[in-house]
């Protein structure tokens, strides 16, 4: 993730000392665009990951620790973190913070057939062991949260940018008006390769579920599939990648007629999901002064080329 607390090694070496960890060194993590994120070496070689939550309170990060630690139950590659006196997260610069343990691989970058694969069955598996989790948090950005995103970006927006918004919202209202039995459960949100960890095609970690949401999993698959399915900078799909995706994704919950009929509308609606979030990060950077070579700024224009790309094959 982007480093936007910097700490010292005295600072970390002094949190870590109730988890029983010794630090030798900390190497900012560059790679995501919320939180700030450490490696943490210790003493007798092990790695872990320090995260600063930037914008969640104690109690909004204190609501993953179960999730995780009921996934990682269902046989899930995910990193639960330590805990001491009774809870995982605690305050570091008066910011909640926690460690989990380092999951060692490599991002896929491009992905393999046999990778996109493997993050399909275990997103399936997810949504699967969530689908009746007791967890209500106290926010959720689901489709509503980004009508208001769409709603407070759309004044800035130039008016070729501003009509591409309004396209994808008119054919996303039409067609999910006409197909309406899309399940809904808790989702990742934001399983981009670069949130996921290989060894060769070895599925070994799932990273990042600050951004889990109770939503349709049809949101969750076509982030993933959008991702793990092109090649950048090109962004249109790759088919065999794609088919090969939802094949194995069906093994574990088969998809709906209405889903299926929905896919093209939501690949091209999470394209649009991320355009808006990169404007509005890229805003609240100028905003707030963030800046430096820690600061990763993800660009907006890929996501928009992806979504003039994915509306070729949309018909309402």
């Amino acid at each position: 993730m982007s480093v936007y607390t910097t700490l010292t090694l005295q600072e970390v070496q002094t949190f870590a000392v109730p988890y029983g960890l010794e630090v030798v060194d900390l190497i900012p993590i560059q790679g995501g665009i919320q939180n700030t994120n450490y490696f943490l070496v210790c003493k007798n070689a092990k790695q872990y990951v320090l995260t600063v939550f930037e914008e969640m309170d104690e109690q909004g990060a204190a609501e993953l620790v179960p999730v995780l630690e009921h996934l990682a139950q269902h046989g899930l590659a995910v990193p639960v973190p330590l805990n001491y006196a009774g809870k995982a997260i605690h305050s570091l610069k008066d910011k909640p913070a926690q460690i989990a343990p380092r999951m060692m691989g490599q991002h896929p970058m491009p992905s393999t057939v046999e990778q996109a694969e493997a993050i399909a069955i275990a997103q399936a598996k997810i949504h699967v062991a969530l689908q009746d989790f007791p967890l209500e948090r106290t926010e959720y950005r689901n489709h509503d949260y980004w009508l208001q995103v769409a709603k407070e970006l759309k004044p800035t927006l130039n008016p070729a940018d501003a009509i591409l918004l309004s396209e994808v919202l008119g054919l996303y209202d039409a067609l999910t008006a006409v197909y309406p039995n899309r399940p809904k459960g808790f989702i990742h949100s934001d399983l981009f390769r670069d949130n996921t960890l290989f060894d060769g095609n070895q599925l070994n970690g799932i990273l990042d579920f600050y951004e889990l949401n109770k939503d349709e999993f049809l949101f969750d698959i076509a982030i993933t599939l959008n991702d793990f399915c092109t090649e950048y900078p090109k962004v249109h799909l790759n088919e065999v990648k794609a088919q090969a995706f939802l094949h194995a994704y069906e093994t574990i919950r088969p998809l709906t007629d209405d889903e299926k009929a929905c896919l093209e509308i939501y690949l091209a609606m999470a394209a649009a999901r991320f355009w808006l979030m990169r404007l509005q990060v890229a805003q609240k950077n100028i905003q707030q002064g963030r800046t430096g070579g820690d600061i990763l700024q993800k660009n907006p224009q890929e996501m928009r080329n992806m979504l003039i790309e994915r509306l070729k094959f949309v018909t309402a």
